[in-house]
């Protein structure tokens, strides 16, 4: 017999992005939302500059990018999220920050 391995949803994130993606994906199943995908667009900012946000997310009103962050951010993750929001102001860009058990949204 056979065994089919079931896909991990959230294998390749840390503990932050598994927080953000568990609570996207109850969003889903109460139908808030109708899908997320993790990591699955590359934005070009410059040459040999590239952006991946963390989640896609798609609502019945338009499509969100999410980026989430634990207690501490770098400098070049603002700057690319920033660039990325200008140069590709068609998605609502939202930025998720987690200090200690809060999150702030940015």
């Amino acid at each position: 017999m056979t065994k089919i391995k079931i896909p991990d949803i959230y294998e390749g994130m840390n503990k932050t992005e598994t927080e953000h993606a568990r609570h996207l994906e109850h969003l889903r199943m109460e139908q808030v939302i109708l899908a997320w995908k993790y990591e699955s667009l590359r934005f070009r900012l410059a040459d040999r500059t590239t952006y991946t946000p963390g989640f896609l997310v798609i609502t019945p009103e338009r499509i969100e990018i999410h980026e989430t962050k634990g207690g501490f951010i770098r400098d070049d993750a603002i700057v690319k999220f920033k660039m990325a929001r200008e140069l590709y102001p068609w998605f609502e860009w939202i930025m998720y920050q987690k200090k200690g058990k809060v999150w702030i949204v940015r």
